[in-house]
């Protein structure tokens, strides 16, 4: 099966992975089936913990997938339908290699130093000194908020919006060992894929998106003799442009009035250097009016801020991205003076359109395709996630009601207090319950789920489920009856058998009550 090598910049990056995990726990997946290889870069080393949170998160997933693995035949085989259907995999997975650390993240070296001493300053000539003060002039604040030179910025909480710092640092990427891991691990079929996330008005993203995609269009490989196939290889990318404010803050060295001019800056170079050199493939531009404001956290105190609708419609960007067919002319990449650089031989920029340009959008508020992709899925997993979390559900039901207790497998409450619940699946569930939430307070919001009522048809916000004399329309007890539908069949483990029936007896509630 082909894979996608996601590479995601700085902590934009972390917050759309976490989007696009609990998009393929829900049952998202692309029309082409890949293994995805989430490959996060950020130098923010010190107490972060949007990064931390996504890490865990993705780790909870493939521990729950693994545990789950319903109809595969073997560990890269993808059911067609069923949650965690995206065959999620690290880097060490795909490239085994006692140098490659068997997590989501890449450490960057120097991420504990100042940029000063990151480029050898002190032992630097005069004049090679005089060029890095000419080169790297202006002023930055350090982690206790005193104006310092930029050269003395302390590099462990990013680059705090300084690109160009973040360009010397990040280029260290191409001679790296997970580098070169990853350049061998790409297929000579032509059939894997790359997709880089990034923000443009920041400083690790704005670097290093530029940086990475140089780096794989001159076929830099770290030395294993697969530049050719790197040219070569389709990349799609969704830049993220400020959807944001920061509250003002002195002793911060980062400014929102700094995040237009930056904006508008890159986005000239990117327009001679990224889309203007046909460099991307498929090319994602997404932001929105910056109307939620934000603490002004540079780092410093761990950068945990809400989900927001926008990382949601760039997790979004990676389905379309791998949705399209293999055989497009968009994907077709070749070399420039034959042996030269990859380009793309019909690059593509794709927007993301709603239907009404609503502050709080619902289900209904995206076209047919995006509303169909959103609503089945997310709701699926929520339903889920009520009968597992419901006092009047799981823990009174299981064990006793017809479908938790076949002769061939029985579930009762118990699995609750096993490993694969307690340290996984219950934590999935509740990050997937925080993670609407926090789009929902968000600005722009989406909030299509009522995920704190009781009653099951008030699920969906904005499409209640109408009950009357004849109908009670979802109960606890209907569910149980399509539960008991799917119970019958034969499955080789509890967790299998778990995700399996929760599968199939959502869809069919769906599918019964709204059409889905």
């Amino acid at each position: 099966m082909p894979n996608c090598f996601v590479f995601a910049i700085g902590g934009t990056g972390s917050r759309v992975l976490r989007s696009l995990a609990h998009l393929l726990a829900s049952g998202v997946k692309p029309e082409n089936d890949f293994n995805i290889i989430p490959i996060i870069i950020d130098p923010h080393s010190s107490n972060n913990q949007e990064l931390e949170r996504t890490e865990r998160l993705l780790g909870n997933y493939r521990k729950v997938r693994d545990a789950s693995k319903v109809g595969d035949k073997t560990n890269d085989e993808q059911s067609a339908d069923r949650f965690f259907a995206v065959n999620i995999k690290t880097l060490k997975d795909v490239k085994n290699s006692k140098d490659i650390n068997p997590s989501f993240s890449f450490k960057l070296d120097g991420a504990n130093m100042t940029f000063k001493e990151y480029i050898g300053y002190s032992s630097m000539t005069s004049a090679s000194k005089a060029l890095a003060n000419l080169l790297f002039s202006g002023s930055s604040k350090n982690r206790q908020g005193k104006e310092c030179d930029l050269l003395d910025i302390e590099m462990d909480i990013g680059f705090v919006g300084n690109p160009n710092v973040g360009s010397v640092v990040l280029n260290q990427l191409k001679n790296s060992k997970p580098y070169e891991a990853f350049a061998n691990a790409i297929s000579t079929t032509g059939e894997d894929r790359i997709f880089i996330i990034s923000s443009i008005f920041g400083g690790t993203g704005a670097a290093g998106f530029p940086c990475l995609l140089k780096n794989i269009r001159d076929g830099q490989d770290a030395g294993c003799g697969n530049g050719d196939v790197l040219k070569k290889t389709p990349i799609g990318a969704v830049t993220v442009l400020p959807y944001f404010k920061l509250e003002p803050d002195d002793s911060s060295p980062i400014s929102y009035a700094d995040f237009i001019a930056k904006t508008k800056s890159a986005l000239y170079y990117y327009a001679e250097n990224v889309t203007g050199n046909h460099s991307v493939n498929m090319m994602y531009y997404i932001g929105d009016n910056p109307d939620g404001l934000y603490k002004n956290d540079p780092g410093r105190g761990g950068q945990k801020n809400d989900a927001h609708f926008v990382e949601l419609a760039s997790a979004m960007a990676i389905i379309d991205f791998l949705n399209e067919k293999s055989d497009s002319s968009h994907l077709e990449c070749e070399l420039v003076n034959n042996d030269g650089y990859g380009r793309a031989v019909s690059p593509i920029c794709k927007q993301l359109a709603i239907r009404n340009y609503a502050a709080s959008l619902k289900f209904s508020d995206f076209h047919e395709n995006h509303q169909k992709l959103l609503a089945t899925h997310l709701t699926q997993f929520a339903l889920f996630r009520k009968y597992m979390v419901e006092p009047a559900a799981f823990d009174k039901r299981a064990g006793k009601v017809g479908w938790s207790k076949e002769k061939e497998m029985t579930i009762d409450a118990k699995i609750k207090t096993d490993t694969f619940y307690t340290n996984f699946l219950s934590a999935i569930l509740e990050d997937f319950a925080e993670w609407i939430k926090e789009l929902a307070r968000n600005q722009r919001g989406f909030d299509p789920l009522n995920m704190d009522s009781s009653d099951l048809n008030l699920l969906i916000k904005g499409a209640p489920i109408k009950t009357g004399v004849f109908s009670k329309g979802v109960t606890y007890d209907k569910f149980d009856d399509c539960l008991a539908k799917y119970s019958r069949n034969t499955f080789k483990t509890k967790e299998e058998m778990l995700m399996s029936i929760f599968y199939n007896a959502t869809k069919d509630i769906l599918k019964e009550e709204y059409n889905q």
